[in-house]
């Protein structure tokens, strides 16, 4: 991948000029002047329609952003990415969860062998190993069938997994599949509470399987069910997801039961691998491996796609356009779908944890804004929550509202309304309501010329707040997979441009290490030298 810093780019610098022309362009007279734009401003791809037409761009705009891809080499990076090049430098890894979704007959080489071959064989004994869980073949100690499936992880092993169980809830069988992640002891003991140590399965997913959390929280549930059984019946109760296999076996687990992860996945991109068995468990492997088609068809999209019309480019460059020109540091995802109610949270990992770096891939900190931060709940909650922030507040935030055309459950009357405030929310944000329509609308209500301007300024709503629209025939898992494979080429362009290292995580180290440091002296009550307050806090506590 290239080096080079965007600002010094030419289109860069066009993109400066363009800015200072359009930074108080109305889009309301965008539409106005222009009865195409939102045509010329969406895509239609499959069972997407994207439309970004109410976003503060036009077409030079739009092509001077594609200029400023080309100028930072994106052709050449989406090659290396594809490729199984090392793009994590700083980790010498490839970045290869594509691979993971990729038809039986491709080839993609991680030092010079096929991986795809590998990556099947997992896939066969997941979907061995879900079939026999869900049908019963295999039960617990007692020679009772499973009834419910505990993940044990942390982040990527966590949130992603999480995040799809909740939305393909719709599909899923009969086995109740619950998440541990926060090492708070009170957070284990209320999943354990409810379950039966004869019918949970638990699966543990760490890739070093060293993760302080994980293991902290797998031991406990391992101390849990040591209460009722031997263990020897650990073997049958207890999986893993794991690359360090000693690790494993030391816990207990029978090598069969161990799946396996690679350094070429990132943790917060690995749902697509074994890390997503909880996944399988919960919905079947079909709908799982239909998830895997469905990323795998954006996969093909984002490589191939000319730019005008390829989603994540276009998204990403518009992400561009606002935190580095309009200086917006936020973005609101909201799904209108009660299903979706972890996918902000889910990208928050995604996106924040990967382009949130202040040096530049030469090693040099940046002079421009990196990352984003994410965050959104569903509509319409959200719209009694925090819409009033973004319809009348001080600052810029470009939203992304997401629909679906269909509901699961059918109920029409239900969903028309869902959909009725999803296409109201944009269309508010973009034409706001001006003092003239507020006037009139007062006037109508029998108010006097003093009560009048007395409202006035409280409910003139500016507009011009840019959202982009997700319109999708029906929530299914390949629907599911498309748009989370979108929002991870997204990432992906963002990082390019940006001229960072995505795939790394550095920062989220230093705390790992320091707590490990302070847990040693929480446990010989000693405090060692630290700054005045956190001495402090660490006395009290000790206390």
């Amino acid at each position: 991948m290239l080096n080079i810093d965007p600002t010094t780019t030419v289109a860069w610098k066009k993109l400066e000029s363009h800015f200072e022309e359009i930074k108080a362009v109305e889009m309301k007279s965008l539409f106005s002047k222009d009865s195409q734009r939102a045509d010329d401003f969406s895509i239609f791809w499959e069972d997407f329609l994207v439309d970004f037409s109410k976003n503060r761009i036009t077409k030079e705009t739009q092509q001077l952003l594609l200029d400023l891809a080309e100028d930072c080499g994106l052709e050449e990076a989406i090659k290396s990415y594809f490729e199984g090049e090392s793009i994590n430098r700083t980790e010498n890894r490839p970045v290869l969860h594509t691979a993971l979704r990729s038809k039986k007959n491709d080839k993609v080489f991680v030092e010079g062998e096929n991986v795809i071959p590998e990556v099947f064989e997992v896939k066969a004994k997941m979907e061995e190993f879900s079939n026999a869980i869900i049908s019963g073949k295999t039960k617990g100690y007692t020679g009772r069938a499973f009834t419910d499936i505990v993940n044990i992880g942390i982040g990527g092993s966590d949130l992603g997994p999480a995040m799809i169980t909740e939305a393909l809830k719709f599909y899923k069988n009969h086995l109740k599949v619950h998440y541990i992640s926060n090492v708070d002891g009170d957070h284990v003991q209320e999943v354990l509470k409810p379950l039966n140590p004869e019918t949970t399965l638990f699966v543990i997913v760490s890739k070093t399987f060293t993760t302080q959390e994980t293991l902290s929280n797998a031991t406990t549930a391992r101390k849990w069910f040591l209460d009722s059984a031997s263990k020897e019946d650990v073997q049958k109760h207890f999986v893993a997801v794991s690359s360090n296999v000693p690790k494993v076996a030391g816990f207990g687990i029978a090598k069969e039961n161990i799946f396996p992860m690679w350094e070429w996945v990132g943790g917060r991109f690995s749902l697509w691998s074994a890390v997503g068995l909880s996944v399988s468990l919960a919905v079947g492997f079909t709908k799982f491996n239909e998830l895997l088609e469905g990323a795998n068809k954006m996969d093909q999209h984002f490589k191939n796609e000319p730019y005008i019309k390829n989603v994540p480019v276009q998204l990403a460059l518009l992400s561009i356009w606002y935190n580095n020109f309009f200086k917006a540091e936020s973005e609101a995802v909201i799904p209108y779908s009660q299903y979706l109610q972890k996918l902000p949270s889910y990208l928050q990992q995604a996106i924040m944890e990967s382009n949130g770096k202040s040096v530049d891939r030469n090693g040099n900190p940046v002079t421009y804004e990196t990352g984003n931060i994410i965050w959104g709940e569903p509509g319409t909650n959200s719209q009694h929550a925090f819409f009033q922030l973004i319809h009348q507040g001080t600052k810029l935030i470009p939203a992304d509202f997401i629909g679906f055309k269909e509901s699961l459950y059918k109920n029409k009357d239900h969903h028309d309304k869902l959909m009725a405030n999803y296409f109201a929310q944009s269309e508010a944000l973009l034409m706001g309501k001006t003092e003239d329509e507020v006037r009139k609308e007062l006037t109508a209500k029998n108010l006097n010329e003093e009560e009048i301007n007395d409202l006035l300024p409280f409910k003139v709503f500016q507009g011009n707040k840019p959202t982009t629209s997700l319109l999708i025939d029906k929530l299914t898992p390949e629907s599911l997979g498309k748009m989370i494979s979108m929002y991870e080429h997204k990432i992906f362009v963002q990082g390019v441009i940006w001229n960072i290292y995505s795939y790394d995580q550095w920062g989220v180290e230093l705390g790992k290490q320091l707590a490990s440091n302070i847990l040693d002296e929480i446990n010989k009550r000693k405090v060692s030298k630290h700054d005045n307050s956190t001495q402090n806090l660490l006395k009290s506590y000790l206390k």
